[in-house]
């Protein structure tokens, strides 16, 4: 039998699994870290810790599946969106940490670029807007604010494709880790943009040659990096991509038409289109699979599971204690409670914006908010809120995209361990939630692609594996209580927007 490995540096985990080539989980194992927050509105990352927690990752499934390195044919590492990507040295040596995805610093940098290129030129060329959500920015916001680290590097590279550098020696950027740079990436040609780089004053030779498709090998393991991982060396190492398209993959997702959520520390939800997409204000960046012609646009949070794991990190300790000594996990505790409590939280809207907010509302300046609180509402009550509320941000997702959706919602990542977070989804938008009956998230994309991209499995064997859960119907007295509370959802952002920004300036 051979096996396959798909690694996922995500924001606050790697993940790594070990499956058969007839789909079935071996092995996996897990290494947490946190973000590094500077200041506020900051995020950053310094990429040994996704080296180091890759290969923690790899090592330890292999060591548990107890499966030979020469019966082991291939892995796949996907990555979470690394922003500037890593500026390297001409020594391949990190100059200072990553600005990731979630790092919101350049603002002046993208008002510059809407005032001296303009939007319109822009999204013709990239599909793109500007905004400190884009890679781009921020490498402007390094080259205007720290020129030292400016002028010592010589390349950046998504957090994926160095860690793939690192285990193979060879250089390359997968398309979808380069489109969604932004501003620098012609999405027409799939090239970068010659006109964008001069334009901005970023040189092309800071950006990697090689361009490749996600199901391509970019290399072998070095004997170094096999002895320490326990593998063979020369094992082909494919590229996979940015982790919620690879999470995508994992659901099955090879052709156009399909709407689908990855929702984990933050979402998602995207459109995968082989034909540019009229919603208004998306990301677009090629698909993990025909990157050529298949599209992946996309709305989604900054913070969705993030800001539930902060409630329970900051307002549970009774019930982390409880779970510390043996007692139910603090998340299924809360579960239960909120299960008791009725759609609308009996009248409290929580707005998700803990770290600003990208599409479709591009807001560096949101705040998450609670709105409604009285003396008669309790844990559980705000607990249901803050799970409403990334339910409402994937209906502000959803209705951007302004295309036909389908009949049902893919939905994957960790809150579909939530049965009633599951409910919640479909009551608030009003559609059927179909989540995977296997919880790998983009780990299992990254398997299917080092299968194609190594020749042991085909597009059609791979579709086989996807077993999905039964269908999670609205409620339609629910879905009509949501539909007056999601009106006024948009409206508390929009009638406090001003002051948001207020408390910007003051903090």
């Amino acid at each position: 039998m051979n096996y396959l490995l798909g690694t996922d540096i995500g924001t606050s985990g790697t993940k790594t699994i070990l499956m058969d080539v007839e789909g079935n989980l071996i092995a996996q194992d897990l290494q947490e870290y946190d973000v590094l927050t500077p200041k506020p509105l900051w995020a950053e990352q310094w990429p040994d810790v996704w080296l180091q927690a890759a290969k923690a990752s790899i090592k330890n499934t292999v060591r548990k599946s107890r499966i030979p390195p020469e019966h082991i044919r291939g892995i796949a590492i996907s990555g979470l969106y690394g922003g500037s990507g890593i500026p390297l040295d001409e020594n391949m040596e990190p100059v200072r940490p990553c600005m990731i995805w979630m790092d919101r610093r350049a603002e002046k940098e993208a008002q510059w670029v809407l005032d001296h290129i303009g939007e319109d030129k822009l999204r013709r060329i990239t599909h793109n807007g500007a905004d400190p959500y884009y890679g781009f920015t921020k490498m402007l916001w390094m080259k205007n604010n720290e020129p030292d680290h400016w002028n010592k590097t010589k390349l950046f590279l998504p957090p994926n494709d160095y860690v793939i550098y690192k285990l193979t020696g060879e250089v390359a950027i997968d398309y979808s880790s380069a489109g969604n740079i932004g501003g620098i990436f012609d999405m027409n040609t799939r090239t970068w943009s010659s006109e964008m780089m001069e334009a901005m004053g970023i040189p092309r030779s800071m950006m990697p040659d090689r361009l490749v498709e996600s199901t391509d090998v970019v290399g072998g393991l070095t004997k170094e990096a096999a002895a320490e991982l326990g593998l063979a060396p020369g094992m082909p190492v494919v590229a996979s991509g940015i982790d919620c398209g690879a999470a995508n993959i994992g659901l099955g997702v090879f052709e156009s038409g399909v709407y689908a959520a990855a929702i984990g520390t933050s979402m998602c939800a995207a459109l995968i289109s082989d034909k540019p997409v009229k919603g208004k204000d998306l990301i677009a960046w090629p698909y993990l699979y025909d990157a050529k012609r298949l599209s992946y646009y996309f709305a989604g949070g900054a913070t969705a599971g993030a800001i539930v794991k902060w409630f329970r990190q900051t307002m549970c300790q009774f019930e982390l204690e409880a779970e510390q000594t043996g007692g139910k996990k603090a998340y299924d505790v809360l579960n239960e409670q909120a299960a008791a409590i009725k759609a609308g939280s009996e009248g409290l809207i929580v707005l998700p914006y803990f770290m600003g907010e990208r599409s479709p509302i591009w807001d560096s300046d949101a705040k998450g908010t609670i709105v409604g609180l009285s003396l008669a509402h309790t844990k559980a009550h705000i607990y249901r809120a803050f799970m409403e509320a990334v339910a409402y941000s994937l209906r502000d997702a959803m209705e951007a995209t302004a295309e036909d959706l389908g009949e049902y919602i893919l939905l994957a990542g960790g809150v579909t361990k939530s049965r009633l977070w599951r409910q919640i989804f479909a009551d608030v938008t009003g559609y059927p939630i179909v989540c995977p009956v296997h919880d790998v998230e983009a780990n299992m994309g990254d398997v299917m692609l080092a299968g194609i991209g190594t020749g042991l499995l085909t597009y059609e064997d791979v579709k086989k594996w996807q077993v999905l859960d039964e269908k999670i119907m609205p409620d339609p007295h629910n879905h009509d209580q949501y539909n007056e509370y999601y009106q006024v959802y948009k409206s508390v952002y929009n009638n406090l927007k001003l002051d948001m920004k207020a408390l910007t300036r003051l903090a």
